[in-house]
């Protein structure tokens, strides 16, 4: 099943939304001290294409140095990468089979308020070792 919807969400949101997130990470990484941001936005760009069957946890490991670049994150990148998901989504929704693929754009831009401290993983690894951040 998750085969069918990721093949039905790449053609639907997939492609949009990927593209917004490479757009923002080739932007993040033109300077130095944003490449953290750009390869955030290529691992949710990633995540993106192909969003059934994976899901997205809390790194163990993430700390006060994360909080702050989600601060960072929030205010140079995530503001308007969730609102142009928000727009797509609400867009997707104007259709009936459009609905569960504006809610999962809404659960995406959810994520773009602050990805740093996050992986993505399947959604099996996920069950047994990880709570998840994004269902």
């Amino acid at each position: 099943m998750a085969l069918v919807l990721n093949v039905l969400w790449f053609f639907f949101a997939g492609l949009a939304t990927a593209f917004s997130y490479v757009l923002a990470g080739v932007l993040a990484c033109l300077l130095v001290v944003t490449i953290p941001f750009g390869v955030a936005c290529f691992r949710l760009a990633g995540y993106a294409l192909w969003p059934f069957g994976r899901t997205v946890v809390e790194r163990p490991t993430a700390g006060v140095v994360t909080a702050l670049g989600n601060v960072l994150w929030f205010v140079l990148i995530g503001w308007w990468l969730a609102l142009s998901q928000v727009v797509y989504a609400v867009g997707l929704m104007l259709t009936i089979i459009g609905i569960p693929f504006g809610i999962a754009t809404l659960r995406l831009a959810l994520l773009s308020f602050n990805p740093l401290g996050k992986e993505v993983v399947s959604s099996a690894e996920a069950r047994g070792r990880y709570v998840p951040v994004v269902r």
